[in-house]
């Protein structure tokens, strides 16, 4: 039975993502070999308190709940535009706890980040070294040519590549994965559009293992993936989904998109949160505010039509409110340093 809404912005995880109906016709994807979903703790390592915390307290408005819903429903990816602090990077964290989607995918864009980089890396240098090392022997004399792999250069290709976030993210797996594009306006202008076929067609191929194929059994390799120690197979060196991935970008609105590309995309548009929005969300954090809370949420309210503030800058000088002891002059005095203006530098000030 459908189930609308999939994810309903509650804190208690569900498994409402195995009652997601299926995809409409011009979305459906039929990768194989099926691939299990990851466990929840697969990437431990990598989860800071941070996030976990974040995924945990993260308060979603009504039209954030109806376009993640919508996303999901469409298998196309979720653009987030908004100021700075509005919890466009947390919104995946949440959605992939509610709905059990496994650890999050990330791939942080900079200026010279390439398709290629989301997809896999691939190390020749790698590669050449264990082939002299094979070539040399276990006495440094040579081999017969065993240990090689078919073109006689060592190691096999899928030793020396590795699935990149969004390569990984297109595996297919039973249910989707959870992806987030960090910071999309920061990237290079043909990143956008080098993104169009990857998502659209949900699938990419590796050069390096198609030619490999052919002297591998069956054709498969066994590759490693974004974010564990494990392998997964990977057939005549093509990888196409079966669950299109959850996939959040995220944007500063720093830079304008090609049409072709906001017509792929599901575009939710962040905006600061209200006195109301505010207060649930210092609730989740630190709990009900008290009476300096709200002065200082008021405080906040009152500059942000002056220029970006973030709620992280709200949520540290409450904390501090709190645990410092200090005076009221001297918290109104920290509090003022704590809720600087983003993207202007802090003016000197004697404390």
């Amino acid at each position: 039975m459908a189930l609308w809404p999939v994810y309903t912005g509650a804190s208690q995880p569900h498994d409402g993502i195995t009652r997601l109906p299926p995809p409409p016709p011009w979305r459906a994807f039929d990768g194989r070999p099926v691939l299990d979903p990851p466990a929840e703790d697969d990437d431990a390592a990598a989860a800071s308190p941070d996030r976990t915390h974040r995924a945990r307290t993260y308060r979603a408005t009504e039209e954030t709940v109806q376009l993640v819903n919508a996303a999901l429903y469409l298998r196309r990816p979720l653009l987030v535009t908004g100021p700075p602090g509005t919890g466009k990077s947390s919104l995946v964290y949440a959605v992939a706890r509610e709905l059990r989607l496994g650890p999050v995918l990330r791939w942080n864009i900079t200026s010279r980040s390439t398709l290629h980089d989301g997809l896999y890396q691939y190390d020749p240098l790698s590669r050449l070294y264990a082939a002299r090392q094979a070539a040399a022997g276990p006495d440094g004399r040579g081999t017969d040519g065993r240990g090689t792999d078919g073109d006689g250069t060592g190691a096999g290709v899928e030793d020396h590549l590795r699935l990149g976030p969004l390569g990984t993210a297109l595996l297919p797996y039973a249910h989707p994965r959870a992806l987030l594009i960090d910071e999309i306006d920061k990237s290079d202008l043909d990143l956008p559009n080098d993104l169009l076929n990857v998502l659209e067609e949900g699938q990419y191929e590796i050069p390096e293992l198609v030619r490999a194929a052919r002297d591998a059994p069956g054709g498969r390799a066994e590759v490693m993936a974004d974010g564990t120690g494990r392998r997964v197979p990977v057939e005549h060196g093509r990888v196409r989904c079966r669950a299109f991935p959850f996939v959040v970008l995220t944007s500063n609105g720093e830079r304008e998109f090609p049409p072709a590309f906001l017509r792929r995309c599901v575009t939710l548009r962040l905006r600061q949160p209200d006195d109301q929005h505010l207060a649930d969300i210092v609730r989740a954090h630190l709990g009900e505010p008290d009476a300096y809370a709200r002065q200082l949420i008021d405080r906040f309210l009152s500059r942000v039509g002056s220029g970006d503030l973030a709620t992280d800058q709200l949520l540290n000088a409450i904390y501090l409110a709190r645990a410092s002891g200090l005076t009221a002059d001297s918290l109104d005095e920290l509090a003022e340093r704590l809720m600087p203006y983003l993207g202007q530098s802090p003016q000197p000030h004697a404390f």
